[in-house]
């Protein structure tokens, strides 16, 4: 393990939600929410209403700032987050969860929940000097965030869908080139 199963919970989320923005758009309407709170399960004040998926939608964009920055931008990024919000740290243990920091109020709403728990996960990728973790796609299609947590660094791609199409072109490539 890099990184605690907090941090690597909020970055894995932070990324779902950042890649929910390419096409096709994944988190359109409250279905879609539904099948993020599915996904990373965030405990708290869940309106679960079409303002709340706006404001998630509007997240995107600055989440992928953060995720994407160097390492200096990216901690002016979290301090600027972190800034923004009123923060009353403690420790909860829940849903089967260990100890781990919630850095705001759960009745705050979700979007603001979710920047600085991604703020906060960031802390981790700033202090351990592992932004490299986080990249964009190396599919020339794609624009989508690689979130890599392997021991061996070898995660390109943001997907099984976009490392198969590369290794079947790259296949096809080989193929091609030693084909009579």
């Amino acid at each position: 393990m890099i990184f605690t199963d907090d941090t690597e919970e909020a970055l894995r989320a932070a990324v779902w939600l950042v890649n929910s923005a390419e096409e096709p758009d994944t988190l359109a309407d409250l279905d879609d929410e539904a099948a993020f709170l599915r996904e990373f399960p965030y405990t708290g004040r869940l309106d679960r209403d079409d303002r709340e998926v706006s404001a998630l939608r509007r997240l995107r964009p600055r989440l992928r700032a953060m995720l994407l920055a160097g390492r200096d931008e990216m901690a002016e990024r979290v301090n600027d987050a972190l800034a923004e919000s009123r923060l009353t740290p403690r420790l909860r243990r829940h849903d089967g969860a260990d100890w781990h920091l919630h850095a705001v109020a759960d009745e705050q709403p979700l979007a603001e929940r979710i920047l600085i728990e991604t703020a906060m996960a960031l802390i981790d990728v700033i202090r351990t000097d592992e932004g490299s973790r986080l990249s964009v796609c190396e599919d020339d299609t794609c624009l989508s965030i690689a979130l890599d947590l392997s021991r061996n660094r070898s995660k390109r791609y943001c997907s099984t869908t976009c490392a198969n199409r590369n290794a079947v072109a790259a296949y096809r490539a080989r193929r091609a080139t030693t084909a009579p």
